[in-house]
């Protein structure tokens, strides 16, 4: 396929895509409303477009990488007035299937296909190509792009339906939450007993109850340093949010990861919202200084 792609939110996902793309020898037309992201994306041999419908001109395949469903809706709409031949939409984002469907809907009204495909990985695993692509809808536009999908992700995979992609990214999300918050609780545990959290990190990691949450957020934990956030909890809690719905609409019971959202709100009111998600541990760490008696004898997240 043609080595020009476009990319539509140059934030802390698509602009780490958007760099490993050129370093693969792509030419990459980048645009996001953030100037200061354009200048710095930029310098990095991005191509930066005036607007989406610049970007829909120039590229035969888009990617969008956008903060919210108002956001993404417009993008379409940019998009599907452009007046260009079909193009493949490929939306990265995590959104509700309602308006992953409405997405599709403006664009094959325009004669493009849309295809839902977010991202199983942090920031810090996009640098690293360590990305999975939960590709979903026309499996023969998907087949067209998985040299793309190679080219900054480490594996995906064709689900099958317009949607899939997004039903498997809860599963995954619903999972990150659990062990976000275990792995601070764990810590917590760790510095109450006197441990080194350093040593912590490097024998509790490889062992039979590490996880890639546990690798990934546990030495940020240890330094007490969450910037700069490879996810915001202000944005986690708006897809904590959207898992709790589908969580609903499919009629499952979701005790620990509904356990988890009481402490990812204490971080957003405790000022954490641009931090990291590895802060929930100042949570968990400031329940035992005020009342630790207490929170050992309770199952539950006590002053929240």
């Amino acid at each position: 396929m043609d080595q020009t792609v476009g990319i539509v939110g140059l934030g802390i996902m698509g602009g780490a895509i958007a760099r490993n793309l050129v370093e693969r020898g792509w030419r990459v037309i980048g645009f996001d409303l953030d100037a200061a992201r354009c200048a710095e994306l930029a310098l990095a041999n991005v191509t930066i477009a005036d607007d989406a419908g610049q970007v829909a001109r120039s590229a035969p395949v888009i990617m969008t990488s956008l903060p919210s469903p108002a956001a993404v809706e417009e993008v379409a709409l940019r998009i599907a007035s452009s007046g260009q031949p079909s193009r493949i939409v490929i939306e990265l984002s995590t959104l509700t299937i309602a308006d992953k469907l409405r997405f599709e809907a403006i664009l094959k009204q325009a004669g493009h296909i849309a295809l839902d495909c977010p991202l199983s990985g942090t920031g810090a695993q996009a640098r690293n190509r360590d990305l999975v692509v939960y590709a979903s809808g026309d499996s023969a536009a998907i087949a067209r792009c998985s040299d793309l999908f190679a080219d900054f992700a480490k594996q995906s995979a064709d689900l099958g339906a317009y949607g899939n992609g997004s039903r498997m990214k809860f599963i995954a999300n619903h999972l990150v939450a659990i062990h976000n918050v275990a792995a601070a609780e764990a810590m917590v545990l760790a510095q109450r007993a006197g441990l080194d959290p350093r040593v912590v990190v490097d024998m509790i990691g490889p062992g039979a109850g590490g996880s890639r949450m546990f690798q990934m957020r546990a030495p940020m934990m240890a330094e007490g340093v969450y910037q700069p956030a490879t996810m915001k909890v202000s944005i986690w809690k708006k897809d904590m949010a959207i898992i709790s719905e589908f969580a609903a609409d499919v009629g499952c019971a979701t005790p620990l990861f509904t356990m988890t959202q009481p402490v990812y709100a204490q971080a957003m009111a405790m000022g954490l919202g641009e931090q990291d998600t590895a802060s929930v541990f100042e949570v968990l760490k400031q329940i035992n200084v005020t009342e630790p008696r207490a929170a050992a004898g309770r199952n539950e997240a006590p002053g929240l």
